[in-house]
């Protein structure tokens, strides 16, 4: 299942940001999420990352561990295809 995941960053790791996309990045590698890109924006979020994850535990998993390493925070959207959408509307 494809995420989009809009994040913001602590203010304490911008000047640790290769330290943090490397703990993040091993982090979604062990929970199995594949990282399919990754923008930097301004804004509400500082981040726009697509992913996407076997479940979504891993997900979740994955959100709950980011603002735990104190990093910042992350909402996540599940992302459907415009196929998966005409589905959902047809059985509605």
């Amino acid at each position: 299942m494809k995420y989009v995941m809009l994040g913001t960053l602590n203010r304490d790791w911008l000047a640790r940001q290769k330290e943090r996309t490397a703990g993040a990045r091993k982090k979604l590698d062990e929970l199995g999420i594949k990282l399919e890109a990754l923008y930097y924006t301004q804004g509400e979020y500082d981040f726009v990352d697509i992913a996407d994850a076997p479940d979504v535990e891993a997900i979740l998993a994955f959100s709950v561990w980011y603002a735990a390493q104190g990093y910042g925070r992350i909402t996540t959207l599940p992302a459907f295809t415009e196929a998966q959408f005409d589905a959902a509307v047809a059985k509605a």
